[in-house]
Parts: C-alpha cells; sequence; structure tokens
C-alpha cells in the first residue's frame, strides 16, 4: 500500500514540476512570496531566512530553503515616497533530490504615502527559474502491475535533464498602520490587503519538451494586527487565496500575540518582547499550529503541517516542519514614526 502512494506522490510531484510553485505554511512571513509591493513597506531593511520540510513520513524530505532582502532607498523615518528594491533566493530539493529548483529575482516597488495612516505601493519582480531532474531512480505508475511496483516493466523517458527560464510578476498592495511601534503597541493597528500575479511570461516547463507551460499564480490577501487597548494582547487574523491553473489554495488563521513587554520609544532601554500562538487552516489539506516569537528586532516563527489530505492514511497526519528567522533594522514597524502616535505610551 505505501509503495502505491510513493507512486502517487511522484505523480503529485511531477506535476508540480511542471505547473506549480513552492508555499509557505507562515505566509504572513514570506512577504515576497505574497507581494513584490510588500518591500519596504513596513521596514527599510528586512532579511528573512526559510527551512521547509515535509512529507519525511513517506520518503525522504521534500525540502525548501530561501532567503530575501529588502532595502529602502532614500527613506527617512517612512514618512515619504520611497523605492525599495528585494532579492529572493529559493532553493527547492524534491525527495530525494531527483528534482531541484534554484529561483534568484530582484524586484522594485515604489511606496506612496497617501493618507497619515495608509500608503500604496506598486511592485514588480523578474529573476530566473533553474530546473534540474535525475530520473534514474524514478517509479512510475505504469510499474505498477495491479498487485506490486515491478521495476521490469518499463517507465516513461525524460527527455531534458535541465530547464532554465525568465520570468516576471507584479502586484498592489495597501497598507494601514496606526500607532507605528515595534511588534506593535497595545492600541497599535495595522493590515495590508492586496494582490498579486507572478509567472507573467507563462515559461515552457516541461521535463519531456510537451510545451507544457507553468500556469500564472495569482495571489489575494489580507493580514492584520489589532492591538487591544491595556489587555497587552493583539488579535492576528489573516487568509491568503492562491489559484495557480486548476489548482486552489485557501488559508486562513488566526493567532493571539501576548505583548510581554513594550518598546521604550526615546530611549531604546527597553526591548519589545512578544509571543504569538495560533493555527492556520489550509483548506481541505492541512491544520497548521504555529508560533512566533519577537525580541527586539528578530523575529522567529515555527510552524507544523498536520496533514488532512487524502495522504493521511500513509503520512498519520505528519506533514512538515517549517522554520523562518527574521531580521530588520531601524526605522521600522514599532518605531514612533506614525502620524498620530499616542504619546502617553511612550516610556
Amino acid at each position: 500500500m505505501k509503495k502505491i502512494y510513493l507512486l502517487f506522490i511522484c505523480t503529485i510531484l511531477l506535476d508540480s514540476a511542471f505547473a506549480q510553485d513552492i508555499h509557505f505554511s507562515q505566509y504572513t512571513e514570506a512577504p515576497l512570496y505574497l507581494n513584490p509591493a510588500l518591500a519596504t513597506v513596513s521596514y527599510d531593511t528586512r532579511a528573512i531566512g526559510y527551512y521547509r520540510s515535509q512529507w519525511a513520513s513517506v520518503a525522504k524530505s521534500y525540502m525548501t530553503y530561501g532567503i530575501t532582502f529588502e532595502q529602502a532607498i532614500n527613506h527617512l523615518k517612512l514618512k515619504a515616497n520611497h523605492f525599495g528594491i528585494a532579492l529572493n533566493i529559493f532553493q527547492d530539493n524534491a525527495g530525494n533530490g531527483l528534482i531541484k529548483s534554484f529561483m534568484p529575482s530582484l524586484g522594485v516597488n515604489y511606496v506612496m504615502k497617501v493618507a497619515d495612516n495608509s500608503k500604496l505601493s506598486l511592485g514588480i519582480q523578474s529573476g530566473m527559474s533553474i530546473k534540474s531532474i535525475n530520473s534514474s531512480n524514478f517509479t512510475w505508475d505504469s510499474q505498477f502491475d495491479g498487485f506490486k511496483y515491478n521495476p521490469g516493466l518499463p517507465g516513461e523517458n525524460v527527455t531534458l535533464s535541465g530547464i532554465a527560464r525568465f520570468d516576471m510578476g507584479a502586484g498592489v498592495n495597501y497598507h494601514y498602520a496606526r500607532s507605528e511601534r515595534y511588534i506593535s503597541a497595545e492600541d497599535g493597528a495595522k493590515f495590508d490587503i492586496g494582490v498579486a500575479a507572478y509567472h507573467f511570461t507563462s515559461p515552457k516547463y516541461s521535463f519531456f519538451n510537451t510545451g507544457d507551460k507553468l500556469y500564472t499564480r495569482y495571489i489575494g490577501y489580507f493580514n492584520g494586527d489589532f492591538g487591544i487597548k491595556s489587555a497587552g494582547i493583539a488579535l492576528v487574523p489573516s487568509i491568503i487565496y492562491i489559484q495557480q491553473g486548476p489548482s486552489k489554495e485557501i488559508t486562513s488563521g488566526f493567532m493571539v500575540k501576548y505583548i510581554i513587554r513594550d518598546q521604550s520609544v526615546y530611549t531604546g532601554a527597553k526591548k519589545a518582547i512578544s509571543l504569538s500562538l495560533g493555527a492556520y487552516y489550509r483548506l481541505k489539506d492541512a491544520v497548521i499550529p504555529t508560533l512566533l516569537f519577537q525580541f527586539d528586532q528578530w523575529g522567529l516563527g515555527i510552524a507544523y503541517d498536520l496533514n488532512l489530505s487524502d495522504l493521511t492514511p500513509v503520512t498519520r497526519t505528519k506533514g512538515g516542519m517549517e522554520v523562518m528567522l527574521r531580521f530588520n533594522t531601524s526605522p521600522g514597524y514599532g518605531k514612533a514614526l506614525g502620524g498620530n502616535f499616542n504619546r502617553s505610551y511612550m516610556r
């Protein structure tokens, strides 16, 4: 039975190699995966590292690594319109490294202050997607003889061992923030809402040289962070919708952020600390318990996918672990830079 699931996963793997992208469960902490227009909206400088491992209960883990970096240009205290640049590098190894994807890209966006607490940003991203395949150890559904896997039966012929394609994406984002401070003050509120699309060029992605194309990925999302005054907590809801060809993904979640200590704005002697706990639900696929610890300019996020899909009988709900590490420099969300900051909260 497990062989059948392995063959099924191999089929999914090849389909994703042609038509689908990597994804992250902590999507609120993967802003440039969501939309190139999110670069430098909340921080002048931000770097994020990612590690994701999944399907270890079925085969060797499918691993995704990544790093993103954002930098604002000629920006003063988040008050003026400015340009931002972004660098993304992702590496995806599927199974025993049989299919590898290397995806570097550069982005640029323009952030406009449209009201005291509001910004509108437009972003564009371009880069390369380089895929390679080693099919020598692949197993195919045609090698299932009706009773068991039979390696003596012929498989399929993989024509190409590598693919390199140019790619582009773009998006727009609306950002609202009141009482901009580190990690969010008790009276703070912020949210982002936006849409983006990737793979405008619909590049050809087929190791079989059949002309199959990578589907355009469309994304819509809402991410919020709403402090409750005098309660020491903030409510953090979010939802994302992704459509890529025939595949659709809807993930929504809710976290509660416990503000352990707020930032001392003038002296900086007290560093902000918060701990967020919650969960996300990927429709018909997984429940994702999530933890986010933030200290001053650092953030550490951990999530685990509990699989609820058709693979549950073999995965036994074991989906995968995801870890995120973030660092930002000032100014950023958290300092007293907004238009209507309440000075009674300064320490």
